[in-house]
Formats: structure tokens, sequence, C-alpha cells
């Protein structure tokens, strides 16, 4: 019986956090199974994204912060 793959395999996978005998399933699975290659690619590609945003807070937040640190004594921000 071939062994289904989940996307928390292909996750783990990725990150290199599958043992090795599974590794090597995986990667038959994504030779032989288009759809899990297919969901792999997309899974990279989400990564790769993912790895370019840059998050930061609201002008507003900021404010905010300092208003609330001021008001209470804190040091300043």
């Amino acid at each position: 019986m071939t062994k289904q793959f989940t996307p928390n395999d292909l996750v783990s996978y990725i990150y290199q956090e599958m043992p090795e005998v599974e590794q090597e399933l995986l990667v038959q699975a994504l030779h032989s199974e288009e759809s899990l290659m297919q969901e792999y690619i997309e899974m990279l590609s989400t990564i790769e994204q993912l790895d370019q945003v840059r998050l930061q807070p609201s002008e507003k937040v900021v404010k905010a912060i300092k208003a609330m640190a001021h008001s209470t004594g804190l040091q300043k921000v």
C-alpha cells in the first residue's frame, strides 16, 4: 500500500523535519503524482513570497504604544 502524503508531510519535507526513510518515499511520490508535485511547488512559492513580506505596525499603533508608555511613566520609546 502506498502512503498518502498530506500537506503537513510536505511542510515537514520542505523544512527538513522528516525522517530520511520517509523523505525517500515522498520524493518517489513527487515524481509519480502530478497533483502532489503541484501542491509542493505551490507551497515553495508561498514560502518564498512570505519570506519577502516586511511587516510594520501602522503609525496609529506606534503612536498608541508611545502614548501608553508615556502615560504609565515608562521610558521613552
